[in-house]
């Protein structure tokens, strides 16, 4: 029955992330169109719209194709007719993976860390089949299989990590516990797999803030000419609604094109465009707002902005470090050695999967080519955090954790030698690293005649004086 009932609020879990989320953008959305078309706008492609968005939230790419009576009324060239538009909003995916961790995790804690997730997700599947079969538009078409795939992806990911973190750590009775007693069973390893996954958090959550604090630092100082783009398209109160709620969707895309920036490489807003830290080179970009926030040119100075993943990297190394000495549990070169090379190798495969996102086309002819570039990204980033990871991690221990290292050693032979020993201090009470002594209380009190010191000889008589 426990099951059973993991399985049904699992599903009511993965029905509320759905709804939500299509509930966040059908309610501005409707409240856009009534402003705009009345009470006599054709509400049956409201619904279409909000599904496309939301698809195209996850991850899916969409193919937009002009009318030909807009193409002669815009002058628009035949050419640019069709075009892709395939950088994911990444705002909707992280609300879709939060709201999926957050079910695994209870999942998890009901003792189904497996159960809860594939029922979430077989539920989040059909949701996204039935939106993606209903909300089909000519304009904005969307393909089937990834509109279904997609989504359903982003809440199985989400779950699962979600899952797994708990069961990983009070244990499944299953699997993960196998896993887990494989992995113990070599002592020197064992810590390995765990500080690798918290090092990586630590390095993508110093990386993740830097590029936001840089993103803020740049809006602080070019806010102007993103309000100048703003009165240049003219737009009434509406349209700046319409145009200030897309970018925020955008604003995880923006801070990934910001880590790619300070890690290096940079990124592109066209063909032939690239925008880093070593120089910038831009030609005719559209009047969107938020391109006001691009520079209008570098110097090769900035190129030590670079240090900041460097200094992610070092951060991560310090916290990991930190963590096992205070446990307790030493490492050796080459298991520390992994452990950067972990930390490094995961923080660069997720910067990577969110570039790979944030990267694509958004319109016609040249803006084929926008966002990062992924494979410079990954490599880029994933040498510096390894440096500075390396740093910590590799570097000499200092004195006085080698001879906390060295008495626990000792302690730990002395003990073996000889159980009844007892190091220096334990009578006094004073706890000792590696082992449990029962040490006597201050107050304890015991009877004189245990002592065996004020006891009267037999042969002497009562009252003789020595």
């Amino acid at each position: 029955m426990q099951r059973l009932l993991v399985a049904l609020l699992a599903a009511f879990d993965a029905a509320i992330t759905a709804a939500v989320g299509l509930v966040v953008l059908l309610a501005p959305l409707t409240l856009l169109w009534t402003l705009a078309f009345g009470v006599t706008a054709d509400w049956g492609a409201l619904w279409p719209l909000t599904g496309t968005l939301w698809q195209f939230g996850h991850g899916v790419p969409l193919e937009v194709t002009i009318p030909d009576a807009l193409l002669v009324a815009l002058a628009i060239p035949a050419e640019a007719a069709s075009f892709a538009v395939s950088i994911t909003p990444l705002a909707f995916l992280f609300f879709t993976l939060l709201f999926a961790a957050r079910s695994g995790d209870r999942a998890a804690k009901a003792g189904a860390w497996l159960l809860g997730p594939l029922t979430g997700t077989v539920v989040f599947a059909v949701i996204s089949a039935g939106v993606a079969l209903t909300t089909r538009l000519e304009a904005a078409a969307t393909s089937l299989p990834l509109a279904i795939i997609l989504p359903t992806a982003v809440y199985l990911v989400g779950a699962l990590c979600g899952a797994v973190r708990i069961a990983w750590e009070d244990g499944d009775g299953g699997m993960l516990d196998r896993l887990h007693d494989r992995i113990d069973a070599r002592e020197d390893w064992a810590p390995v797999p765990v500080a690798i996954v918290r090092g990586a958090a630590f390095a993508l959550v110093a990386v993740v803030g830097a590029s936001a604090l840089a993103l803020a630092v740049t809006t602080l100082f070019r806010g102007g000419e993103v309000v100048a783009l703003f009165q240049a398209a003219r737009v009434d109160a509406l349209g700046a609604t319409v145009l200030t709620l897309a970018q925020l969707a955008y604003l995880p895309t923006l801070i990934v094109w910001a880590a790619s920036w300070l890690a290096g490489p940079g990124f592109a807003v066209g063909f032939g465009t690239a925008v880093s830290p070593a120089g910038t080179q831009l030609g005719v970009v559209p009047g969107i707002p938020v391109f006001g926030l691009l520079p209008e040119n570098s110097s090769i100075w900035m190129l030590i902005v670079v240090l900041l993943p460097v200094a992610a990297g070092a951060f991560a190394g310090w916290a990991v470090r930190s963590r096992l000495v205070w446990e307790g549990t030493p490492l050796r070169m080459p298991q520390r050695a992994v452990i950067a090379l972990g930390i490094a190798g995961v923080t660069a495969g997720i910067a990577g999967l969110a570039a790979a996102l944030a990267n694509g086309s958004m319109g016609p002819g040249r803006m084929a080519v926008v966002g990062p570039a992924v494979v410079p990204f990954v490599l880029a980033l994933g040498a510096e955090v390894l440096v500075g990871a390396a740093i910590l991690l590799l570097s000499p221990r200092h004195r006085d954790e080698l001879a906390e290292e060295r008495t626990d050693r000792w302690i730990a032979e002395m003990t073996a030698y000889d159980p009844g020993y007892a190091p220096a201090g334990a009578e006094a009470g004073v706890p000792v690293a590696g082992m449990s002594v029962d040490a006597p209380e201050p107050d304890d009190t015991a009877p004189l005649d245990d002592l065996r010191r004020f006891e009267r000889p037999k042969d002497e008589p009562a009252d003789s004086r020595d």
